[in-house]
């Protein structure tokens, strides 16, 4: 037998707007991602001579720290 769980978080304002900051960045990571990932099946189904291999986890968490610094505006104040 499956037992389910509903839990309501009761959070103020504070933790209110981090929660959606934290979903923002979530969301741009999961699109830069998404969009990676159909460039190189573009790009294979293209040229199939010179496929591109898919980029590991650990490959596409540095790309992602990289590339979204304070500087460069992928962060929301």
């Amino acid at each position: 037998m499956l037992l389910g769980f509903k839990t309501e978080l009761k959070v103020n304002n504070t933790q209110r707007v981090l929660l959606a900051k934290h979903a923002g960045v979530a969301r741009h990571a999961w699109n830069w991602g998404l969009s990676l990932t159909q460039k190189i099946l573009d790009n294979n189904q293209n040229n199939p001579e010179s496929k591109i291999k898919f980029p590991t986890a650990i490959d596409l968490h540095k790309w992602l720290v990289g590339n979204c610094s304070i500087t460069t505006g992928c962060h929301r104040k």
